[in-house]
């Protein structure tokens, strides 16, 4: 199957480079690395922009809770089929074709007015910056208070264009090709983790950290 589906990406990313932007899935490291920052026991709603192939919605579907829900868009009809075709019988896991803004319009017809995590691997800095503004303000205002907006890109340029954010938390992750900067945008300061110092001790925490 992962085989199968990075074949496919890859021939997705050769028809359409600039929406698909990846010629590989991302590793198993990366994709723990970014997950590993959700609170699945507490969480209940998840949106994915940019799914591609589904190595981060397959894991994220292995974590989550019976009762939680997770919106995954993708914009290229070849991996949204896909991505159909590998969760038609999970109920939980609700793939959309369509336009990552229209996230909140979603939600609202599943019952829910927020979203507790929004995880993003779509390539920001080819989007218009009309049209990125206008995600990232959605984004920004259909979180839960204490909401995370996470990005994995191969720049940390995002971080320059989410202010509206209480705090960030920046990280270089080298176990991946390429490399891949994770920017974890919350919206309340109370839900960043302290790092440990050199002795084990918590970090000074500040509005923004980098490993």
């Amino acid at each position: 199957m992962v085989l199968r589906m990075s074949a496919i990406l890859f021939r997705r990313f050769l028809a359409r480079p600039l929406q698909v932007a990846y010629v590989l899935p991302s590793s198993k490291g990366l994709v723990r690395r970014v997950l590993d920052k959700m609170d699945f026991a507490k969480a209940r709603v998840f949106v994915e922009f940019g799914a591609g192939e589904g190595c981060y919605t397959r894991e994220l579907a292995k974590r989550l809770a019976p009762d939680a829900k997770l919106l995954a868009f993708e914009l290229d009809s070849h991996l949204a089929e896909h991505l159909r075709e590998q969760f038609r019988d999970d109920d939980r896991v609700l793939i959309y074709e369509q336009d990552a803004a229209s996230f909140r319009t979603e939600l609202r017809k599943l019952g829910f007015s927020e979203a507790d995590y929004v995880i993003s691997g779509i390539p920001f800095s080819y989007l218009d910056p009309k049209k990125k503004k206008e995600i990232l303000r959605e984004v920004h205002d259909g979180l839960t208070p204490d909401g995370q907006f996470i990005v994995y890109q191969v720049t940390p340029e995002l971080k320059g264009h989410t202010k509206m954010y209480a705090a960030h938390e920046v990280e270089y992750f080298l176990a991946s090709i390429p490399p891949m900067f994770i920017v974890a945008c919350h919206k309340s300061e109370t839900t960043v983790r302290p790092k440990r110092g050199k002795k084990g001790k918590p970090a000074r925490r500040g509005a923004s950290q980098t490993a």
